[in-house]
């Protein structure tokens, strides 16, 4: 293989046995051979982070909130670390004033707002397990986190109490304790106090603790500071357990990786907060921020009024998720398209002409820095005018996106890819290196990585490309699942946490992700498909006899390959007069759609969530086979052979449907 320059060989790889599969080489990436980072004095947990920045930056503005002037939006307004600081103290004596300490869970429910960053701080401060309670798993995963993690006390945004008050009476035998970021009404208050519960608003709950201190208690790097609940992709949410130096070591791996492209975070930054906090990728970002006194304004909460946000803050740092940067995408090529022909075609050669040099191997800066000014300084002023980097993560960027963006941002795109169990950060791509598109780039620092062979799918860790399950060991890598120790002997062997996710070396280092090891797999919202669950109901439908459906983290919808129902086909025909043999039925669109609009019945039926339909379906009269290699003896799916088969009519079928959204948008 030729040379990996991203990345260094720690161990050599292992054959296989009996008992366990062969595994590549050990690498860790280029830039740190230390397994850890090398220890700050004083900076051994979360709360040290925020703690030493107050020391540092006291004056400098920490988090912003939109003022509301006459129902309009107005300026950002901040309040400095050291008010932050304050504010966490008091927020934390009341905390321990109504009898609740070190170890104790501690629910924070609402979108995200500074009181959301200071009853972390709180927790951090006095040793409470921080655990983020999010409703996007349905209105049962609130409840199953709080009885779950046994949470005590909850920290509530004021419109999410009614959804809260749905958990109980349930909840009630845990938590004792709920505090509104704003107010709260008689009837809410009656109607916890019915079930033992006392509820403060955030003004009369400061009072609590106002004229007692508590010292804080010691704190160690290998305490857990949050359980983070996943959701999985079966089953209830599981519990992940960060400690300490899990965040502490991806953030000394954050920045070495920006060190490395003359980049670093500094007091100068501005963050906009809107991915959500109760997941690990937003929290990371944002410790990262507070780590370098950097500034967080968040957002007003609604999708629409993003852009004009960022129009107000003007971040310098920029997190998305593929979603809102498909929708850059889209919006940008919108307004060119309609900018008349002479604008269309400056910007048409201006854009060939850098992309051009960026693939010599030029840095962004040089590439071409007229058109910069004259051309793409309009694009990067719709993102506000200051953004240098922009990190994309939770699925995977498409390459056409990642290009483009790279060229008329004027920014350093990287692409990262991680998993709670693994903190977030597990690879990164690099902002100046040619070969990165369509790849989450090397190792972080302080990660080790290795592939583990799949013989079943044929993947082979010590192939050329080497191929396998993405393996991941180091201090970033979780303490388990809470509670659930047999889940966690799934994932977990000798130290090694394995991801699911099957990945393939490039020849520089970087990690291209190609497939996951469970017929699990995740669209382009970031929503989880269980795929064998859903075959095994649309099989259901009299029209299908066999059904194969596809989708992966580029597209937001399902497709199928369908073999139909021979006699309910020639039945439905015949009723519709339609006349041919039973080939040429199963290629006519009307039987298409007829096909489409029985499964969607069944969803319906079935109550299946919206991007669990399936939106565009192939007719094979032919059933899977052996023959053909799209079946295993005991009649199961062989899905990469599928997937390998049919990989023109998928192709196909997403154009068609991409073209046809496209005209209806």
């Amino acid at each position: 293989m030729a040379e990996k320059t991203l990345i260094v060989e720690v161990e050599k790889a292992k054959e296989g046995t009996e008992e366990r599969p062969s595994m590549g080489p050990v690498y860790r990436s280029v830039f740190c051979n230390d397994p850890t980072p090398p220890p700050i004095q004083g900076l051994d947990t979360c709360w040290d982070i925020f703690r030493m920045s107050v020391e540092k930056y006291p004056t400098k503005a920490m988090l912003g909130v939109r003022e509301i002037v006459d129902g309009k939006p107005g300026k950002y307004k901040w309040q400095t670390y050291q008010e932050v600081y304050d504010m966490v103290v008091k927020v934390g004596n009341s905390i321990r004033a109504c009898g609740y300490g070190e170890g104790v869970k501690c629910g924070i429910y609402g979108a995200n707002s500074p009181k959301w960053i200071m009853s972390m701080q709180a927790c951090n401060a006095h040793g409470l397990f921080c655990v983020p309670l999010y409703d996007t798993l349905g209105s049962g995963a609130v409840e199953f986190i709080i009885s779950h993690a046994e949470v005590s006390i909850a920290f509530v945004e004021e419109k999410k109490i009614p959804e809260l008050l749905k958990t109980f009476p349930n909840a009630a035998n845990y938590v004792k304790t709920l505090v509104s970021f704003g107010d709260v009404t008689p009837e809410q208050r009656q109607q916890v106090e019915q079930f033992g519960l006392t509820m403060y608003s955030w003004e009369d709950f400061l009072k609590v603790g106002h004229d007692q201190t508590f010292d804080l208690p010691e704190k160690k790097k290998s305490d857990v500071c949050t359980i983070m609940y996943t959701s999985g992709t079966t089953g209830d949410p599981k519990g992940v357990l960060i400690t300490n130096e899990s965040i502490i070591t991806l953030l000394a791996g954050i920045d070495k990786v920006l060190m490395s492209c003359n980049e670093k975070l500094s007091d100068k930054d501005v963050y906009l907060s809107y991915l959500p906090l109760a997941h690990i990728f937003d929290r990371v970002i944002e410790e990262a921020m507070i780590m370098h006194g950097a500034s967080i304004g968040f957002w007003r909460g609604d999708v629409k009024l993003l852009l004009e946000d960022i129009g107000e803050l003007k971040p310098t740092i920029f997190v998305a998720v593929p979603r809102v940067l498909d929708r850059v995408y889209n919006g940008l090529n919108q307004k060119i398209s309609t900018g008349g022909f002479m604008k269309q075609t400056v910007f048409n050669f201006a854009y060939s002409y850098k992309l051009h040099s960026l693939g010599k191997g030029r840095n962004h800066e040089e590439a071409s820095p007229l058109f910069d000014k004259i051309v793409f300084n309009k694009v990067k002023q719709g993102l506000g005018g200051r953004v240098r980097i922009i990190l994309s993560g939770a699925a995977p960027l498409s390459k056409h996106v990642e290009g483009y963006l790279r060229v008329v941002t004027c920014a350093h795109i990287l692409q990262g890819y991680g998993l709670t169990e693994t903190c977030a950060g597990t690879f990164v791509s690099l902002p100046n290196e040619k070969d990165m598109l369509g790849t989450v780039g090397p190792p972080v620092p302080y990660v080790d990585v290795c592939l583990e062979s799949i013989p079943e799918m044929g993947y082979d860790a010590l192939g050329d490309p080497p191929r396998g399950e993405i393996c991941v060991r180091g201090s970033t890598v979780f303490k388990g699942y809470y509670k659930r120790e047999d889940l966690t002997k799934e994932v977990m062997t000798n130290g090694w946490f394995h991801t699911g996710d099957i990945g393939e070396w490039q020849p520089n280092g970087a990690m291209k992700i190609i497939d996951r090891k469970k017929n699990i797999f995740k669209l382009s919202q970031g929503e989880y498909v269980a795929v064998e669950h859903l075959e095994n109901i649309y099989v259901q439908a009299s029209v299908v006899d066999s059904i194969w459906i596809y989708g992966n983290s580029f597209e937001s919808y399902l497709v199928a390959i369908v073999n139909p129902n021979k006699q309910a086909i020639e039945k439905w025909a015949e009723e519709n007069h339609i006349t041919a043999d039973f080939d040429s039925v199963c290629e006519d669109s009307r039987t298409k759609t007829y096909v489409i609009g029985e499964l969607v019945k069944l969803a319906k039926e079935k109550k299946l969530k919206g991007f669990e339909f399936i939106k565009a379906v192939h007719l094979d009269p032919v059933p899977f086979d052996m023959e053909r290699g799209l079946m295993t003896p005991t009649f199961k799916k062989k899905r990469p052979e599928l997937l390998k088969y049919y990989q023109n009519t998928i192709d196909d079928m997403y154009k068609t449907l991409n073209e046809s959204n496209k005209s209806n948008a």
